[in-house]
This record gives C-alpha cells, sequence and structure tokens, in this order.
C-alpha cells in the first residue's frame, strides 16, 4: 500500500526497541524508494503532549492506514514494558 506524505498511519507490530507498539499512530514523514525493494517509510511518533518520541523507518507492509473502525486509546509508557 503506498501512502502520502504527512498522512496517519498505524503501525502493525511492535518496535519494542523505540517503545512504539502496535496500534500507535504515526505520521508519515518521508517516502523511501529502492529499486528492487519494499517502499518504505520514515514514519514519526509523537506523545499527547505533541512531543517527538520516535522517528522509525519501516516498510510498507508494516503500516495500515486508519478506517472508521479504529478509536484513539492512551497508553502509558510503563504500560508498554519500558
Amino acid at each position: 500500500m503506498n501512502f502520502e506524505m504527512y498522512q496517519d498511519v498505524i503501525l502493525t507490530v511492535d518496535l519494542g526497541d523505540n517503545g512504539i507498539c502496535a496500534g500507535d499512530i504515526g505520521t508519515v514523514v518521508e517516502r523511501h524508494t529502492v529499486p528492487g525493494k519494499e517502499v518504505g517509510y520514515s514514519v514519526e511518533f509523537f506523545d499527547m503532549t505533541g512531543r517527538t518520541v520516535a522517528v522509525v523507518c519501516v516498510t510498507a507492509s508494516l503500516l495500515r492506514a486508519p478506517t472508521t473502525a479504529d478509536r484513539p486509546a492512551a497508553r502509558t509508557l510503563a504500560a508498554a514494558g519500558a
């Protein structure tokens, strides 16, 4: 799936090294295209105050677009296992 710049996306897997979990919402800030490879994206994740907590590069297959069935949720960093 292709995503637009500055589109909100939802991560589908845990990225434990960054404290980012499946279901976290981020914003696409860069697209990476390498011939013969899956398209990748740099995605910026924020806390609820708007502070950047991580910018990660992931392949498109690890992201999905939000749908009307999605609902925002809150979790503390401690709950995420950090």
